[in-house]
């Protein structure tokens, strides 16, 4: 079968490999449609700790079922499907509390173990979600999707809060849909009125440009000076998380989901004084998954507004070096496999 494959940083090749090897329990899936990652890019840009060479990425996808053993899930031959990426070792002390997600030896597709970016893979009955009728494109949206929704699911958001999300990119924007479930009143911030204008179109109620208006004077003026009752940081960059901690209220929650590689210093009596709960959030749970299946299936959550371009699988090195180049026009690119 063919196989996009990072040989290393800078250097993608469409490869011929052995087919999967199908276990005892494992169905045989064949590719249809990968979303490229932020940590894919990483990989590819050489930017990503945890990734070694040569390593086939992906892990946001859709596939329909090839062969696949007797279960009790209703899943059969010719399903169009998603799947849970993230492998945890069932053993571990986060494991044996349930905490599947944050495993102490947790291997991601395309990270520590081969991705989806080839025709076929061999996945665990299991890890393996029906997609409802929904398109190979939504199912493969789904897996970042439930990034965001188990993050804001980190923390209690009730119906009266106001909520702040620091960063339009996809995580931000599918942040934006989980918490539009939870509560009425949500902003979101970024330095790009192309991203904000895409905020609106999903129901953001006010969207603040902080290159234009500071984000303090913004806060002061929507919430009376209160602050937001939580804040979702969605960027991973320190001057983000600080703005965060500057505009929450007293006793407010935050959510952290960008995976940020620089330090932050800060004097740390601010989230004494105001007494904030600071969640951080890792991968996603069965639930996650689930849950935003019945979202899109019911068009409660539009997830396509999202795609910004569709590239073939020869074209994957075009994929790549356009979001490696990204100025923020592009949000979600995806490659067809099958």
């Amino acid at each position: 079968m063919k196989a996009i494959v990072i040989e290393n940083p800078g250097n993608i090749e469409i490869r011929e490999i052995p087919m999967p090897e199908v276990k005892e329990g494992e169905a045989l899936l064949k590719i249809k449609c990968v979303g490229i990652c932020g940590a894919d890019v990483a990989s590819y840009t050489g930017n990503q700790p945890f990734t070694t060479y040569p390593r086939i990425p992906g892990h946001e996808f859709s596939a329909e079922i090839v062969e696949i053993p007797e279960n009790d899930r209703g899943l059969k031959k010719g399903d169009i499907v998603t799947c849970n990426p993230y492998f945890n070792c069932g053993s571990c002390y986060s494991c044996e509390r349930g905490l599947v997600n944050c495993c102490t030896d947790n291997q991601t597709m395309g990270v520590q173990r081969d991705g989806a970016f080839c025709e076929y893979v061999a996945m665990p009955v299991e890890r393996i979600f029906d997609g409802k009728g929904l398109t190979a494109e939504e199912l493969a949206l789904i897996e970042p999707f439930a990034i965001s929704q188990h993050a804001v699911s980190r923390a209690v958001i009730k119906d009266t809060d106001t909520v702040l999300v620091v960063g339009a990119g996809p995580i931000g924007l599918f942040a934006l849909l989980a918490a539009k479930q939870k509560c009425k009143k949500i902003v979101v911030a970024d330095i790009l009125d192309n991203r904000l204008e895409l905020a609106k179109e999903y129901g953001a109620d006010a969207v603040v440009n902080t290159k234009k208006q500071s984000l303090e004077e913004f806060t002061g003026e929507f919430t009376d000076g209160n602050g937001f009752d939580v804040c979702i940081e969605a960027c991973g960059a320190p001057e983000t998380f600080l703005a965060c901690i500057d505009s929450a209220t007293f006793g407010a929650n935050i959510i952290l989901i960008g995976n940020g590689k620089r330090e932050t210093s800060f004097i740390h009596s601010i989230i004494l004084k105001k007494e904030l709960n600071i969640h951080g959030s890792r991968n996603a749970l069965k639930a996650d998954f689930i849950n935003n299946i019945d979202l899109v299936k019911s068009k409660k959550a539009g997830v396509m507004k999202m795609v910004s371009a569709v590239y073939d699988m020869a074209d994957a090195t075009k994929a790549f070096e356009a979001l490696k180049n990204n100025d923020g026009t592009l949000a979600k690119v995806l490659i067809r496999i099958g």
